[in-house]
């Protein structure tokens, strides 16, 4: 997971318009709840989908989506996109996870023989999905970060997990047990970070309905501005790309973003990665992949430089300069 702080390149020093959009801070209740995400505590008992409804009840919206689907038995953070901020769920499609799991060996095991096949199983793994899972049952690549064994008490250990996006934990205790040649079961599951996104900061569904509440009972949004975070947080692990006033409606109209486009970007990102695109307010425009290396990106001066996949800004924020080009060309 990289949640650091990235390098700033600064291709040229452009100014922006006040008079077109507006940054994340300065949006009315209304619109914040538009563009905004929760990092949600989910509960043991319903499927994600149901706490997706629910938030899309409690917050009166049309629609809600959830990233990284957890199991009804297990607890933890689940990331949930609010209104226009469904469009950019693909930002979370394949971040990695970490889980604590709660694991029961079907015989005695040596904490020092745990420790060393718990080293086994870091690095490229083989997975099969187990029989109840929602993904065709076939053989593929996963890659485990880190095992870690918090405590063995008896015939219970507890571990957390850092793993690729896809990743089954129940299965990796399943294999642990196999090759200590005791067998394992696991007994309980939390997720407890989605990327950059923790439990620290994950709020309950009460915590939900609480501020919603204050804002529509006394007009206060303080609490609801601190449950909810702006759509422009989904984006808070990927490379940024600021865009110059003068694009930021084409990219709305999905067209590539060019080199003479850009004001300045993050580095380093590589060819084929996700990245995210914002006007020089801060505002998340959308995302997409990029079709050059950051390295790349410095010496151009024309060219495409991001697919543009996945637009959440309303066309016509900004005004279509890019049309003007075009008459200009056609004369």
């Amino acid at each position: 997971m990289r949640c650091g702080q990235r390098e700033v390149f600064v291709k040229r020093e452009e100014p922006t318009n006040p008079e077109w959009g507006k940054p994340p801070s300065e949006r009315t209740a209304d619109e914040y709840i538009r563009y905004s995400f929760v990092i949600l505590d989910k509960p043991r008992g319903p499927s994600s989908h149901e706490v997706a409804a629910w938030v899309k009840k409690i917050l009166g919206v049309e629609r809600a989506g959830h990233a990284g689907t957890l199991d009804p038995k297990v607890s933890g953070v689940l990331p949930i996109a609010v209104a226009e901020g469904t469009k950019v769920l693909m930002a979370l499609s394949r971040s990695d996870k970490v889980y604590v799991a709660v694991a029961k060996f079907h015989g005695d095991v040596d904490e020092e023989r745990l420790r060393a096949v718990l080293r086994e199983f870091q690095g490229e793994i083989y997975q099969k999905p187990p029989l109840r899972s929602a993904v065709k049952r076939q053989l593929r690549t996963r890659r485990v970060f880190s095992l870690e064994l918090l405590e063995l008490e008896g015939r219970y250990a507890v571990i957390k997990m850092h793993v690729e996006a896809g990743t089954y934990a129940r299965k990796i205790i399943h294999d642990i047990g196999e090759v200590l040649g005791v067998g394992a079961n696991m007994r309980e599951l939390r997720r407890v970070a989605v990327t950059c996104f923790t439990e620290d900061e994950a709020v309950t569904l009460q915590d939900l309905a609480d501020a919603y509440y204050i804002w529509k009972k006394y007009g206060d949004d303080t609490y609801l501005r601190s449950v909810l975070l702006p759509i422009e947080e989904i984006a808070r692990h990927l490379p940024k790309i600021w865009v110059r006033d003068s694009a930021v409606d084409a990219v709305c109209h999905g067209a590539p973003l060019a080199a003479p486009g850009i004001s300045k970007f993050e580095v380093p990102f590589s060819k084929g990665d996700i990245v995210a695109m914002f006007t020089l307010k801060g505002e998340l425009i959308g995302i997409g992949r990029a079709l050059v290396d950051s390295e790349e990106v410095k010496k151009m001066e024309k060219g495409a430089v991001v697919r543009t996949d996945r637009v959440v800004m309303r066309r016509g924020t900004y005004p279509a300069m890019w049309k003007k080009g075009q008459r200009a060309a056609k004369t």
